[in-house]
């Protein structure tokens, strides 16, 4: 898969690409800065080499120096993939690369013919759940007291969206 170009006016632009095994040190970093339990380097990596996950990056178009700005993590079995994990770095934010970084792996699945997808939300995370209700999400469980806060715990979310796979 080619990496797709997408522009915001409020920023630079990103390209978004599929992931790659050096890439893992970049998602733990973004990963650590912007979840209370942080994945590793070798966790990231165990999933990137493993061949029912795949996933996408977000990088400055034109500066491959540059950090990138966030990524997806999802795994695909059979027809059912689950979002394992999705980060935009705190000074990315705000700039469209989550709903690039979404539309990237609904369209992996499309192409994968999968006929749903599931992901675990904070339900304190608003702009999470706003992205995820935007892109056709649904609420289908809740997982009382499962993420740690800082003022304690708070629930997961268990979303899933349909996808047409007559297309």
């Amino acid at each position: 898969m080619i990496g797709f170009p997408f522009e915001n006016r409020r920023s630079q632009p990103f390209v978004i690409q599929p992931l790659s095994r050096d890439d893992a040190p970049y998602l733990a970093r973004i990963h650590a800065q912007t979840f209370r339990q942080p994945w590793s380097d070798d966790e990231f990596h165990a999933l990137i080499v493993n061949d029912k996950v795949f996933g996408f990056i977000a990088r400055e178009e034109g500066n491959p120096k540059a950090p990138p700005g966030g990524f997806a993590l999802a795994r695909l079995v059979l027809d059912e993939a689950e979002l394992l994990t999705l980060a935009v770095a705190p000074q990315s934010q705000c700039r469209g690369i989550g709903h690039a970084l979404m539309d990237a792996t609904l369209r992996h699945l499309h192409n994968a013919r999968a006929s749903m997808l599931f992901l675990e939300v904070d339900e304190q995370n608003a702009a999470a759940l706003a992205l995820y209700r935007r892109m056709g999400f649904k609420k289908v469980g809740k997982r009382p007291d499962y993420y740690r806060t800082a003022d304690g715990r708070s629930a997961a979310l268990t979303m899933r969206r349909d996808l047409d796979k007559s297309r």
